[in-house]
């Protein structure tokens, strides 16, 4: 079941129950789209998203997106959800208000029947796991590395600053994010998010500034709520021209000092040794198949 992490640079919410947002999302361009059966979706609405779900999954993913549903986080609630959600074509789900290991483990376990059960392929739906409530803090480790299908992890800032009894601001969202970014990179899965509130999207300038920074910092895509969101995080988390040029010359450089029994060697007046390498490596890996050099 182990497969290359995936290119997940923008991930847009679609309210499951509003037909017009799903026909014409393909178009917006995100990497993934999310139909969302939680919190977009009233609850006297939520059984006709439910049942619309493999058209609805059909139509988000015509185009090459991958094609999520957000699950809602009940027992019964989940079983509905999960028994119309997995089918051909679903890449992940995306479940809420993960507070233990061991839930992600039996909601991986009842995929993987449904799976058995339509003939899909073993392990095809992945799972991205949303950290809300500072109740998860102490086992996100744990979380993390649950199951091989957990393929990104991150931190639901509105949710968890309601929990907190706080604001959603860079301030008070910079440590929670940091402690899901290091889980992720300890458990070897995707890291998302941005170090703000979900929502701040008014000032584009500051939303692009916003991604850049998230990208400093070691994320590699994150969700996003509103369609003018998606251009500027796949600009904002993909690398630049200059960034592949020295990462496709570093790795050119350490090939030819490993044939000659070097560890480490110099390029552009720096030393580079194994740290630089990887990140060379983390920068090609992020702009798909044909970055190698």
């Amino acid at each position: 079941m182990t497969r290359p992490p995936p290119r997940w640079r923008s991930l847009l919410f679609l309210p499951a129950h509003v037909p017009r947002f799903v026909e014409g999302a393909h178009k917006r361009g995100a990497d993934a789209l999310i139909l969302d059966l939680e919190d977009a979706v009233p609850q006297g609405e939520k059984a006709a998203a439910r049942a619309a779900l493999p058209a609805s999954i059909a139509a988000v993913g015509r185009d090459g997106a991958a094609a999520m549903v957000r699950v809602n986080h009940g027992l019964r609630m989940l079983a509905r959800d999960l028994e119309a959600a997995v089918v051909p074509g679903l890449a992940a789900l995306v479940l809420p208000k993960v507070e233990e290991a061991g839930f992600v483990r039996e909601v991986a376990e009842a995929v993987s029947e449904i799976e058995a059960e339509r003939a899909m392929a073993p392990g095809s739906v992945r799972l991205v796991l949303q950290v809300e409530t500072p109740a998860a803090f102490p086992r996100l480790d744990a979380i993390a590395k649950a199951d091989p299908r957990v393929a990104a992890i991150t931190l639901g800032p509105e949710d968890y600053a309601a929990a907190m009894g706080g604001v959603p601001n860079p301030d008070t969202l910079l440590a929670p994010s940091y402690a899901v970014l290091r889980a992720a990179r300890a458990a070897g899965i995707v890291p998302l998010g941005f170090i703000d509130s979900i929502g701040a999207y008014a000032d584009l300038d500051a939303f692009a500034a916003t991604v850049a920074r998230a990208r400093r910092f070691g994320f590699r895509g994150a969700m996003a709520v509103h369609p003018v969101q998606v251009p500027l995080l796949n600009a904002g988390f993909s690398p630049t021209a200059d960034e592949v040029a020295w990462a496709r010359r570093v790795l050119a450089a350490d090939a030819a000092a490993r044939a000659e029994g070097r560890g480490a060697f110099e390029l552009d007046g720096r030393m580079v040794d194994a740290p630089v390498v990887r990140r060379a490596v983390d920068i090609l890996g992020s702009v798909g198949g044909d970055a190698a050099p």
